[in-house]
């Protein structure tokens, strides 16, 4: 099932399974405890993120292939930071490049496959791991490097935190039409030239490790968000580095879930 939440064409914020012809047929109730489809069929107004995560944890270094082009070690746990929910737009919406960054000299793409939990989880077991897992989303983990870097005292959140810097989306795939995270395709184009090419088999902590670590006594509330890292083609580790800047369009594409777009405009 691809569940999708909206605005129809009364405005009012609906969410649904989407149809082969375009068209939702709305659920009722809430989709992390108990909720049914209606009969009632309503047209996309407006596209919005196919979930308002309760938070987003994001994991670094977590391709082995990335990990190589950016010089680094495989890591021996995963590294992991904190996005705010405010990070969050849906495909469609557009990427700002933030006024305290240069327009053209610091934020880059990064392609993730996008865990939700359905079911407050703590302390899991990696063999009952993705049993806690709604279902799954493409992310954009927008970076701006030279914040990540150098502007956060060690810490990557700064680079990570800016206002649509995670794209979500289009839909969320459930786990009946994704039993095996580790085999899906995962891409970015930038204005149509593909950038990053390869599958989750490379993660180096698969999801069902990600999910029995991050839990090890901390409850993952329901609607968490975890972005499992991204492959290799990421535009600082490129020779020249490639920016996005003001009239890009980034989309990031996964193998069942869709094609996630995001023009880029400057921030006002």
């Amino acid at each position: 099932m691809k569940i999708v939440r909206f605005l129809g064409p009364d405005g009012r914020e609906h969410v649904g399974c989407q149809q082969d012809d375009g068209k939702l047929q709305l659920i009722e109730g809430d989709i992390f405890s108990d909720w049914s489809l209606t009969n009632d069929v309503l047209p996309v107004g407006r596209l919005l993120p196919p979930i308002a995560p309760t938070n987003i944890i994001g994991l670094g270094i977590n391709y082995r292939q990335h990990a190589t082009e950016s010089g680094m070690e495989f890591p021996q746990h995963p590294i992991f930071f904190m996005k705010p929910t405010s990070t969050v737009i849906a495909s469609g919406q557009p990427i700002m490049i933030p006024k305290c960054c240069h327009l053209e000299g610091e934020v880059d793409y990064e392609c993730e496959l996008a865990v939700v939990i359905r079911r407050d989880a703590r302390d899991v077991s990696e063999e009952d791991a993705l049993d806690y897992v709604l279902g799954y989303t493409a992310a954009n983990d927008v970076s701006a490097r030279k914040w990540q870097l150098h502007g956060g005292g060690g810490q990557w959140i700064r680079g990570k935190s800016f206002d649509t810097f995670c794209p979500l989306g289009p839909v969320l795939t459930t786990c009946d039409e994704i039993p095996d995270p580790q085999s899906l395709a995962i891409k970015t184009e930038l204005n149509g030239q593909m950038m990053q090419d390869h599958t989750t088999a490379d993660m180096i902590f698969k999801v069902r490790e990600l999910i029995r670590f991050l839990s090890q006594d901390t409850t993952l509330l329901a609607g968490s968000v975890i972005l499992t890292g991204t492959p290799q083609g990421v535009g600082f580790a490129r020779k020249p580095p490639v920016w996005l800047k003001p009239g890009d369009e980034v989309v990031v594409e996964i193998e069942q879930i869709g094609r996630l777009v995001s023009p880029v405009v400057a921030a006002q």
